[in-house]
């Protein structure tokens, strides 16, 4: 059944988790693109398998591995539509954010990372389509010498576009994972009437998904304290195990029988050192122990930030980063490919969950508008 949503087209598109959220809320991506070879592969074993689950057939692919820089608007024009751009379209994109984490290297626009943010805003004017999308890390607003050049971009854009943004935390939407990432969002003022929309007295408009605010509580003694490893912590009270890192380990005796569960970096440091690390310490810099009954700090792997099994002595496995990912177990990656691509891939990506409430917020928002 044909969609009655516009189409999208993909930047950035990595693995595709934010592509599986809006799929899973009724849009269409038409069109991807992938500058990372080894991402392209991965994305294309990973949406392949999710969608024949889902009884959808064929091999899906990037539709182009380019950097944002060298594609040309008539490219993507004839890649997505034939030749010809539809009077509706959308855009949806998450632009590298090495450059303006806080626990990145800061180097903000001027880094050759941050400054694909600029070249993708470009091309959004260019195409200008009747809606964009564009998700990043807090250090974009929250880092003044980033903040001062990101909030110019946006005047420039609201030229032709009504501008929101909004800061939200995956844990609010059932993701066990506690991952801030500021979204904004983008109406084309030629294709809808503006007297349908109703802003509010601060100037914010869309209606971005609230969640269940458990963000808010996540210094409360509902989550349990570190504890020594090799102990076994009781089961905490009023606290959905679907939040907690439980939830996504894979138990023993299944590691060959669920897809990448067996695949994992070998610890190469000796096991007593390993067993002083408590279980749920995680404000180390690194080797950060996860606590079964608790949500994961955000996925950020590689750069030596490295996540160990609650109470195993490994590292957690490729399938256990997908599912803190909220990403379903159809979605398999082959085993030969770079472990460390897979680990880079999945921290880049956005939590399936976070990125389905978005589209289903924009999609009933789309629906309630009145076009021109």
């Amino acid at each position: 059944m044909k969609s009655d949503l516009p189409e999208i087209l993909s930047f950035f598109t990595g693995g595709g988790f934010m592509d599986m959220g809006f799929e899973k809320a009724g849009f269409n991506v038409v069109w991807s693109n992938e500058y990372d070879h080894h991402f392209a592969q991965l994305f294309s074993h990973g949406i392949t398998s999710w969608k024949n689950a889902k009884g959808i057939t064929g091999k899906f692919q990037i539709t182009n591995e380019k950097s944002i820089k060298d594609i040309t608007e008539q490219e993507i024009v004839d890649e997505a539509f034939g030749g010809q751009l539809p009077k509706e379209f959308g855009i949806i994109g998450g632009p590298p954010c090495q450059d303006f984490s806080i626990n990145g290297n800061l180097e903000g626009f001027k880094g050759d990372r941050g400054s694909l943010t600029d070249a993708y805003l470009c091309k959004i004017l260019d195409l200008q389509p009747s809606f964009f999308i564009m998700e990043n890390v807090t250090g974009l607003v929250k880092v003044k010498k980033n903040a001062k050049h990101f909030f110019h971009l946006l005047d420039i854009m609201r030229e032709l576009y009504l501008i929101d943004f909004s800061v939200l935390n995956s844990l609010d939407f059932g993701v066990p994972q506690s991952r801030e990432r500021v979204f904004v969002v983008g109406i084309n003022k030629k294709k809808y009437n503006l007297d349908s929309i109703i802003t509010c007295t601060d100037g914010t408009w869309f209606p971005f998904p609230a969640g269940t605010k458990t963000s808010l509580e996540m210094d409360t003694a509902a989550w349990p304290e570190a504890q020594a490893f090799g102990l076994v912590p009781a089961v905490p009270e009023g606290i959905a195990i679907n939040l907690c890192v439980e939830s996504c380990l894979v138990p023993s005796g299944q590691e060959n029988v669920v897809s990448n569960a067996n695949e994992y970096f070998n610890l190469k440091i000796p096991q007593e050192k390993l067993a002083a690390i408590k279980e749920g310490e995680t404000n180390r810099p690194s080797f950060k122990r996860l606590h079964r009954y608790k949500y994961s700090p955000t996925t950020c792997y590689g750069n030596n930030e490295v996540h160990l099994h609650p109470y195993q002595h490994r590292r957690l496995s490729v399938r256990e980063a997908l599912r803190i990912q909220s990403v379903e177990d159809s979605y398999a990656l082959p085993p030969e490919l770079p472990l460390s691509k897979k680990f880079k891939m999945i921290g880049n990506g956005v939590p399936v969950l976070m990125a389905n409430a978005l589209a289903e917020s924009l999609a009933r928002y789309l629906r309630r508008l009145t076009k021109t």
